[in-house]
């Protein structure tokens, strides 16, 4: 059963809404580009590894180590700006077409409590996915579910860009 408006921009809405939420991701894709990011230099320099990802989300961990402790004993700023950056980017990910990449132009990041342990969970979220524009946002959590960090970030769409192992990618998304 399809929702019907008297307003044509609705209607417009209403269908873009239904047609992405029958998009689905290949699970052989997203286990393909979780193994090559959380495989690459800068995810292997922080420690930083997807977990999930699925359309419009992704949760993303960083096991706090001494490495990402700054000169007064507590996590970086760096770290948690890392973990919005990516966790909003891998979000925005699921809705682009495969052939194109993405870059952030733009993140606005509120620390909201210190840390100097434990597991660090990074959950994003798509808001806006645009033709050349998407707008995503991040959490980060604290293994008891405090919110130590929350940012948005705008990610530009190139079709100069692609990940590096796009030619070994299955499918990105499930045929009906």
């Amino acid at each position: 059963m399809s929702i019907q408006s008297d307003t044509p921009f609705l209607n417009n809405l209403i269908f873009r809404q239904e047609a992405e939420k029958m998009k689905q991701l290949n699970p052989e894709h997203v286990a393909a580009v979780k193994r090559h990011a959380n495989n690459c230099p800068y995810f292997n320099l922080i420690s930083m590894k997807i977990d999930t990802l699925e359309m419009g989300r992704s949760f993303l961990e960083v096991d706090v180590q001494e490495k990402h402790l700054q000169p007064y004993g507590i996590v970086h700023g760096g770290v948690y700006a890392s973990l919005i950056d990516a966790a909003a980017f891998w979000a925005a990910y699921t809705h682009i077409d495969a052939s194109f990449g993405m870059t952030t132009v733009e993140m606005k990041l509120n620390y909201l409590a210190p840390a100097a342990s434990g597991r660090f969970i990074a959950r994003g979220n798509s808001i806006k996915i645009g033709r050349t524009i998407c707008l995503s946002e991040a959490t980060v959590f604290d293994g008891n579910e405090k919110m130590l960090a929350h940012g948005t970030v705008t990610l530009m769409i190139l079709n100069s860009l692609e990940l590096n192992a796009k030619n070994e990618l299955p499918s990105k998304y499930l045929t009906s």
